[in-house]
């Protein structure tokens, strides 16, 4: 097995094994075990579970991110459109069976502020889906994009969020609601 073929089996067992069961309660071990490369060959190319634990939320917001923009991109043209494509892309995603919140959220609330490589990943993937959203509001008609992207941010923040911990399964379409509201205020001001 090649270094990169051994580097994706162990970034697909890590995704699945640290987002279902934690990263606390998965050792090194068991992804190296479930991706069926030895423990010599995971430290060539992860020194430590905290640098597999970062490779791996690099590549979900890559694969995470590329869905989002898919989902928004089949919307069609229309800002407004595009902007609410985003909630509608998020309530797919919370009912899928494995949902089981942000992995990026999960793991600054296991592992918070203690591993700088994670954290880092952490902002990384949250900075990028802001500006995304950033760049989705400064096509909408209003004076204001950027308080408007701030404001999606939260809404599709915070649905993901309420969604993860099960107070409110129609989280996204609630943050929906409230977008369209924006959307709506922002026309009339514009």
């Amino acid at each position: 097995m090649d270094l990169a073929e051994a580097s994706d089996r162990l970034l697909v067992a890590a995704e699945r094994l640290y987002y279902s069961r934690g990263i606390a309660a998965v050792g090194i071990d068991d992804v190296r075990a479930e991706a069926g490369v030895s423990m010599r060959r995971l430290y060539q190319l992860f020194p430590s579970k905290e640098h597999l634990v970062a490779a791996y939320l690099d590549a979900r917001d890559v694969r995470w991110r590329g869905r989002v923009a898919a989902h928004v991109d089949a919307a069609g043209d229309d800002p407004g459109d595009r902007l609410l494509a985003v909630f509608d892309w998020l309530g797919l995603w919370f009912a899928e069976d494995d949902f089981r919140g942000c992995a990026f959220i999960n793991a600054f609330g296991e592992i918070g502020g203690e591993s700088p490589l994670i954290l880092a990943a952490v902002q990384r993937h949250k900075d990028l889906f802001r500006d995304y959203l950033a760049d989705l509001a400064r096509a909408f008609p209003t004076d204001s994009p950027d308080v408007l992207a701030s404001a999606i941010t939260l809404l599709a923040e915070g649905a993901m969020t309420v969604a993860a911990i099960g107070t409110d399964p129609a989280a996204a379409e609630h943050a929906k609601l409230a977008a369209r509201t924006l959307l709506d205020a922002a026309r009339r001001r514009s």
